[in-house]
């Protein structure tokens, strides 16, 4: 079986998770071809490792039904026109991270043009939206799945799916090194630090800071000695200040542009947003507080189509409600506040939060990247 040397791969990642999830399988990629050429659409780690970005990302980070509208016309014309380019000059393979709204309609028509495609995240049709197996079967070729009891659930609908692990996984520490991380962050050791991370999209940050915000003025009146410190995703700086002059923001809050994992390693609790950064906490076995606040139309529309009680990833993999999920109208500063206190008030279920994310992190280390370069090869070589 002859191996080609040289190769060009499209990739599309529509948000930060999808940044970061590339970022940890291109090295492995690109070690095995040296040559290889990466294009399409990604954000800065993606660039840091010479894929060529046609668009940012953020035109593609829109979350909820309203926010999608509002963008619809923007987002087709950016799809038409990747769509296009990758027609006229055919890479040898398509790989979408995640965003699968817009990924897999581009897959499905760059694969009646025979172009071989794949999905990087497997939609989380064990969560919501089932009626999407059936496109995912038509729109890609293969599926590399995240968790372990995906590939089963993809088998069973006729569709080929790998299980590679979480990149994650591998790349956080089973120990994480909480004390360097507040040296590095400047922060004591004896202080109680809480994690803000309300997403990484404008919609998110808009609808959920401000109520994170709230919340933490509650628990700086508890706790005096309490910092807050919110690590604003990539380009999303200018928009946190803005919000900062319309409300109320607790007095000791840190404002770091990027750093989430040295900031989560670093945290006693963590406020976060439902996402991938749940899964993040987790890994860095940081007891949290999820929350997620939308417009009510969205919520409206998406609430039906959920087919599992939980929303957080933690919960969702563990199958039970380890850490709280506070949702839209639940999701008050009140609330927040007190979830957050019970977590710092209560060091024995800490320490049980912490074995069961040892526990489940031990399950997500695969050796991803070796399994995706093994997975290129027999695609690329029709070997499957």
């Amino acid at each position: 079986m002859t191996k080609p040397e040289k190769l060009r791969i499209a990739m599309v990642a529509g948000e930060a998770s999808g940044d970061l999830l590339s970022s940890l399988v291109i090295p492995g990629l690109q070690s095995r071809w040296p040559d290889l050429a990466l294009e399409g659409i990604g954000g800065p780690r993606m660039k840091a490792l010479d894929f060529d970005a046609w668009w940012p990302q953020e035109k593609l980070a829109v979350r909820g039904y309203v926010e999608v509208l509002r963008h619809y016309r923007e987002i087709t014309s950016i799809r038409k026109l990747l769509l296009q380019r990758l027609i006229s000059s055919p890479p040898n393979l398509f790989i979408g991270v995640d965003a699968p709204d817009f990924n897999l309609d581009l897959s499905f028509s760059l694969k009646q043009q025979g172009i071989p495609t794949v999905q990087f995240v497997c939609p989380s049709v064990w969560a919501w939206r089932a009626e999407r197996l059936r496109k995912i079967r038509n729109s890609v070729d293969h599926v590399w799945c995240l968790f372990p009891f995906e590939p089963d659930l993809l088998h069973r609908h006729g569709i080929a799916a790998t299980y590679v692990g979480h990149p994650l996984a591998s790349a956080i520490p089973i120990e994480p090194k909480r004390n360097m991380a507040r040296l590095s962050l400047g922060l004591s050791e004896t202080q109680h630090v809480i994690a803000l991370l309300p997403g990484s999209r404008a919609s998110e940050i808009t609808h959920m800071a401000p109520r994170f915000w709230a919340a933490a003025t509650l628990l700086e009146k508890k706790y005096s000695d309490a910092v807050f410190v919110l690590p604003v995703a990539p380009g999303q700086m200018s928009l946190v200040h803005k919000l900062q002059a319309k409300f109320v923001f607790p007095k000791n809050l840190v404002l770091l542009s990027g750093q989430s994992h040295p900031v989560l390693a670093a945290a006693d609790v963590a406020m976060v947003a439902s996402g991938t950064a749940t899964l993040e906490a987790a890994l860095f076995k940081c007891p949290m507080v999820i929350g997620y606040h939308m417009p009510w139309l969205s919520w409206q529309i998406m609430r039906p189509k959920r087919l599992q009680p939980w929303v957080g990833l933690p919960n969702i993999l563990c199958e039970d409600f380890v850490v709280p999920e506070l949702l839209q109208e639940k999701m008050t500063p009140t609330a927040l506040a007190t979830a957050v206190s019970f977590w710092l008030e209560n060091p024995k279920e800490i320490q049980k939060i912490k074995s069961r994310f040892a526990d489940l992190h031990s399950q997500l280390i695969q050796d991803t990247s070796q399994i995706v370069v093994q997975s290129v090869e027999k695609i690329i070589t029709n070997d499957v």
